[in-house]
C-alpha cells in the first residue's frame, strides 16, 4: 500500500501497529526489488560480451545497494504535508504522506513506499520548522531498538497552540551508545548541516567544525548527496575521501554503504603518492617543515626546466636522396614558444619531434613535394630529430630529480637560489661534505619519506598532468602541509571539494593558520568558508573543560556551544604519585566498562606500552584503533597521536601532561590533548599524577 494511502489513527498502540506493519511491508517491497535485480537475464538485453560484462557489472551493483540492513532503519521519519498547493511546495506533495529514509523503494505498482532522504520532497524532514514549517503539517520521527521500530514522536508544524521543543527521539539518537564503526546521521541532521550536505557540486566548500559538530559525517553525506543528485556525472569522474590515517578510514568505511553508496574509494595522502615510490624513511620535524613548504614546488619547476637546453646545431634530416636543414635558429624559436606556453615538461617534451618534423615539411612543401601526417610522423621518427629532442629537451624521471636535489648540494642551491635559505637546505639534505653520511644511490635504495613521496607527486604533475577527479573530501584538513594541499588539489583540479576539518586540532609542525591559507595551496580560493558551532556529541562539561586550552592553541577561534547537558559527564582524579597512577586508571576503566558502550583509554604513545603491560596483567583485552568494537570487547587502547577524529561513549585520559610533552613543541602539545580531551560521547575521566598543563587550569 503507497504510504498516502495510510488512514489516520486514533490511539497509540495503533499507529505504533499501523508504522510497523508499513515497515514490514517496505522491508517486503525491498526484496521483492532485489529480487527482480537478482533475475534480470542479460542475454535477454545484449548479445554483446562487452556490454553484458558492463550490464552485469552494474546489476551487481544495483543488487548489493538494495541490501537490506537489518540492524538499520529502512526509515526513520515520515512527512505529511498540508491539503494545499503551495506556491514552493514541493511538487506533487500537496497533501501527501511521505516516509523518509536511506533509499528509496516502491511497491510492485511503483508507488513510493520510502522516499531517498536527499529527494528534494525529503528536504522539510530537516528544514522545515514551526516559524518556517514549508506546508509540511505534522513530522513524525520514529525511535528503533535493534532495527525494531519501538516508537515514535509527533511535531505539528501549523499548530499555534503546541510549542517548539528539542525532540526526545532526536536527543536519544544523538546520545546512543556506538559499539562498531562510526555511523551515519542522516537521522540526525540539523538544518545548517543540511544546507552544506545539499551544496551544489560546482562550488568547493570548506567546513570549519569543533569537536563533536558531526563535520565528518556532514562531509560523507554530502558526498551521497552529490552521487544520489549527480549519479551519472560523478559515475564518469570519480569520488574520493581521504582522511589522515587508515584507522580513521576504518571508522567510517561503513557510513557511505549504509547510505546505499558502494562505489566511493577512499584513502590517506600518503597512499596518494604511494605509487612513485616505497616509503621507508622518515624525517626530522625541521625537514618535514621545509620539504612541506609551498616554495618546494618552485624548486621543483625551476630543477625540470634547467634540464631544456637552447640548441646551437641545425638538425639535418635525410629522406631518400634529399637533405633537409632545419637551423638552429628555428629551432630556438621552438624550443621559447614551448618553454613560454609553459606547458607540462613531458607534453613538450612529446611535441617537440613534431614541431621539428612540421618544419622538415614545410620546407619539403616549398621543393614540390606534397607530404602528408604520416610522412611528418616518420620525420619525428628519424635518428637525426630523436638525437636532437635527446640533446635539447631530455626525459626526466621524478624521483631522479628530486633524489638528485636531496643528495647533491650544489644541483639543490642553484634551484633554491632566493627560495631557501642555507640553512633550510642543509635540513633536507641527505648527506653534506664532511658529515660523514653518503646520500642514496638509487631511487630503490633510497630511503625515502613521506614527504620525500609528495616531492615526487610534485615532479610527476610537472611531468604529466594528474588524473582529476569529479569530487574529493579532504577530511582532517588542518594537519596538511602546502604541498600536501598541492597534492589533493591536482586530484580535483576539474572538480570540486569538501574541506573537513578544525584549526584548533591541527597536530603536526606543519599545520594551517588559516583557511586561506590552505583553500590558496589547494588551489580552490573561491570555495565558501562554513563554521559549525553547535556541538551535538561531546557533553557540555567536557567541551567547556577542553575549550579552556583554545586561548592558548588557537586564538580567536569559537568554542563548541554544545546542545548537550550531561551532569556527572567529567571526572578529573588526581592520583597522589605515579606509582599508583597505573592501578587508577584500570579503575577507571572498569568503572565506564560497567557501563554500556564503547571506551577508549587514551594515553601519550610512550606510555602505551606501560598500559598495555597493565591491562594484560588485569586480564583485561583491548582493541587498537580503529578494530571495530564489539558487545564483547569495546575498550580500545589508543595512542593519542592516533586518537583524532575517533569518538567513544566513555574516555579515560592517562596523564594529560605526558601527551603534551610526547609532542615537539607545547603549543603542538596542548592541541593534541585538546584532541584526545574531546574524544568523549557520554563522559570522561582523566587520571593524572602530575600536574595539569597550567592553560587547563594546573
Amino acid at each position: 500500500m503507497p504510504a498516502h494511502e495510510h488512514e489516520a489513527v486514533t490511539t497509540t498502540t495503533d499507529a505504533l501497529a499501523s508504522e510497523r506493519a508499513h515497515l514490514a511491508a517496505s522491508r517486503a517491497a525491498l526484496r521483492a526489488m532485489r529480487e527482480d535485480a537478482q533475475a534480470l537475464d542479460i542475454r535477454d538485453v545484449t548479445a554483446n560480451w562487452v556490454n553484458a560484462v558492463v550490464l552485469q557489472a552494474k546489476i551487481d551493483e544495483r543488487i548489493k545497494a538494495l541490501a537490506d540492513l537489518s540492524h538499520t532503519p529502512l526509515f526513520f521519519g515520515r512527512l505529511d504535508y498540508l491539503h494545499r498547493v503551495g506556491a514552493d511546495q514541493a511538487e506533487g506533495a500537496e497533501g501527501e504522506q511521505f516516509y523518509i529514509g536511506r533509499r528509496h523503494v516502491h511497491d510492485a505498482d511503483g508507488d513510493p513506499m520510502v522516499i531517498d532522504w536527499r529527494a528534494p520532497v525529503s528536504q522539510p524532514f530537516y528544514r522545515a520548522s514551526k516559524k518556517d514549517p514549508q506546508d509540511v503539517g505534522q513530522r513524525r520521527r520514529f525511535g528503533y531498538t535493534g532495527g525494531e521500530l519501538t516508537a515514535y514522536e509527533d511535531e505539528h508544524l501549523t499548530d499555534p497552540t503546541e510549542a517548539a521543543q528539542t525532540s526526545k527521539l532526536l536527543q536519544a539518537e544523538i546520545e546512543r551508545p556506538r559499539v562498531g564503526p562510526m555511523r551515519d546521521i542522516v537521522a540526525t541532521i540539523q538544518p545548517e548541516q543540511d544546507e552544506i550536505v545539499r551544496s551544489g557540486l560546482g562550488g568547493t566548500v570548506c567546513v570549519q567544525g569543533g569537536p563533536g559538530t558531526g563535520k565528518t559525517a556532514v562531509g560523507l553525506h554530502r558526498v551521497a548527496y552529490l552521487l544520489y543528485a549527480h549519479r551519472e556525472r560523478l559515475a564518469r569522474t570519480g569520488t574520493l575521501v581521504i582522511g589522515p590515517n587508515r584507522s580513521f578510514l576504518h571508522y567510517i568505511e561503513q557510513v557511505l554503504p549504509a547510505l546505499g553508496e558502494l562505489e566511493v574509494k577512499q584513502a590517506t595522502v600518503d597512499d596518494l603518492v604511494a605509487a612513485h615510490v616505497e616509503v621507508r624513511g622518515s624525517d626530522a620535524a625541521e625537514a618535514a617543515v621545509v620539504k612541506g613548504d609551498a616554495r618546494m614546488a618552485e624548486v621543483l619547476r625551476r630543477a625540470i626546466r634547467s634540464h631544456v637546453t637552447l640548441p646551437a646545431e641545425p638538425v639535418m634530416v635525410v629522406r631518400g636522396s634529399r637533405r633537409w636543414r632545419v637551423p638552429a635558429y628555428e629551432l630556438e624559436e621552438i624550443v621559447t614558444e614551448l618553454l613560454a606556453r609553459d606547458m607540462r615538461y613531458g607534453a613538450a617534451h612529446e611535441a617537440l619531434p613534431q614541431r621539428i618534423a612540421h618544419a622538415v615539411l614545410v620546407r619539403m612543401e616549398e621543393a614540390g613535394e606534397a607530404p602528408d601526417d604520416r610522412v611528418q610522423n616518420a620525420v619525428a621518427r628519424t635518428p637525426a630529430v630523436k638525437a636532437a629532442v635527446k640533446a635539447i629537451w631530455p626525459a626526466v624521471d621524478p624521483a631522479k630529480l628530486v633524489l638528485r636535489l636531496l643528495s647533491d648540494p650544489d644541483f639543490l642551491a642553484a634551484h633554491a637560489d632566493g627560495l631557501l635559505t642555507e640553512d633550510e637546505q642543509k635540513a633536507i639534505l641527505w648527506a653534506l661534505p664532511g658529515s660523514g653520511k653518503r646520500a642514496a644511490r638509487s631511487v630503490k635504495s633510497a630511503k625515502w619519506s613521506a614527504a620525500d613521496a609528495v616531492l615526487i607527486d610534485e615532479a610527476s604533475d610537472l611531468v604529466a598532468r594528474t588524473h582529476s577527479l569529479g569530487h574529493v573530501v579532504l577530511d582532517e584538513a588542518q594537519d596538511l602541509s602546502p604541498m600536501q594541499y598541492r597534492a589533493v588539489g591536482r586530484r580535483c583540479t576539474t572538480g570540486s571539494a569538501t574541506v573537513l576539518g578544525d584549526l584548533a586540532q591541527g597536530t603536526t609542525p606543519w599545520s594551517t593558520e588559516s583557511w586561506a591559507q590552505a583553500l590558496h595551496h589547494l588551489g580552490k580560493e573561491d570555495a565558501v568558508v562554513e563554521e559549525l558551532t553547535a556541538g551535538f556529541r561531546v557533553p557540555r562539561e567536557v567541551i567547556a573543560y577542553a575549550s579552556r586550552l583554545l586561548p592558548v592553541i588557537s586564538p580567536g577561534l569559537a568554542a563548541v556551544e554544545s546542545v548537550r547537558e550531561s551532569p556527572g559527564s567529567l571526572a578529573v582524579r588526581k592520583v597522589p604519585d605515579a606509582a599508583g597512577l597505573d592501578a587508577a586508571v584500570l579503575a577507571a576503566c572498569e568503572e565506564s566498562l560497567a557501563r554500556e558502550g564503547s571506551i577508549g583509554l587514551i594515553a601519550a604513545d610512550a606510555r602505551i606500552p606501560v598500559l598495555d603491560e597493565a591491562l594484560t596483567a588485569a586480564g583485561h583485552a583491548y582493541l587498537s584503533p580503529g578494530e571495530e568494537t564489539t558487545a564483547e570487547s569495546r575498550l580500545t587502547l589508543v595512542p593519542a597521536s592516533l586518537a583524532k577524529g575517533l569518538e567513544y561513549d566513555y574516555v579515560v585520559l592517562d596523564e594529560p601532561a605526558a601527551v603534551v610533552d610526547g609532542e615537539p613543541d607545547e603549543r603542538t602539545g596542548l592541541r593534541r590533548l585538546y584532541v584526545a580531551l574531546t574524544r568523549a560521547v557520554s563522559g570522561l575521566t582523566v587520571v593524572h599524577a602530575a600536574e595539569l598543563p597550567e592553560a587547563l587550569g594546573g
